[in-house]
């Protein structure tokens, strides 16, 4: 199994999580962002739309963090993490749609302008990311984890763009359940972090 990887993606970074955590063995290959090997004629057969992460596993090839992770769990059977049961599915395909909605057009946005240079509206983004940790704090207010009574694809699907959200001027101090839970997924067997930048608030740390 071979992850096509940027370090400084969160999607790839949430893909290269899930498998950390459960254990399976991969290749991690560097795609070369900033030298354009994700827009090569050999990268987009893999993946038409340029983009990290992409998952090959023999002859199957996955795009896109959140269906790699979906494909993962899967495969391995992997029902604590991505469960069989209808209600208990819907309601961490929520925090999954979450994921590609509310944090990828606001905490990973705001940090897309400080790390990359990304042609947003911090100002908006920015309140953007803190409407939707604002929302976050409060599904853990009593709770350890985003939806059931242990970590998730919900918890995986969030976390990268979370604990790196100060590299976008997004300060998660105002969010102590939040930051509680950024510790414990960072306590849990095989976890690997994010690679960090000196953007935003951390030029100060």
């Amino acid at each position: 199994m071979k992850l096509h990887y940027f370090p400084l993606s969160g999607h790839a970074h949430r893909a290269h999580l899930f498998l950390s955590l459960l254990g399976i063995d991969h290749d991690v290959v560097v795609v070369d962002l900033p030298n354009g090997a994700h827009k090569s004629s050999e990268f987009l057969k893999l993946n038409p739309l340029g983009q990290v992460p992409v998952l090959e596993d023999g002859d199957v090839v996955i795009a896109d963090s959140i269906a790699i992770m979906t494909y993962v769990a899967k495969k391995y059977g992997a029902t604590d993490w991505l469960p069989e049961d209808a209600e208990s599915a819907a309601k961490v395909q929520k925090w999954l749609s979450i994921a590609a909605g509310q944090i990828a057009y606001g905490v990973c946005a705001a940090r897309l302008v400080t790390v990359f240079n990304a042609p947003f509206n911090a100002d908006e983004v920015i309140a953007r990311a803190h409407a939707i940790l604002a929302h976050i704090e409060a599904a853990l207010s009593g709770n350890e984890w985003l939806e059931l009574d242990r970590p998730t694809l919900a918890d995986v699907a969030l976390y990268s763009y979370i604990a790196n959200a100060p590299e976008g001027n997004v300060d998660l101090a105002p969010y102590g359940n939040v930051r509680a839970w950024l510790k414990r997924v960072e306590a849990l067997p095989g976890f690997v972090p994010f690679e960090q930048t000196s953007a935003g608030l951390r030029k100060s740390v």
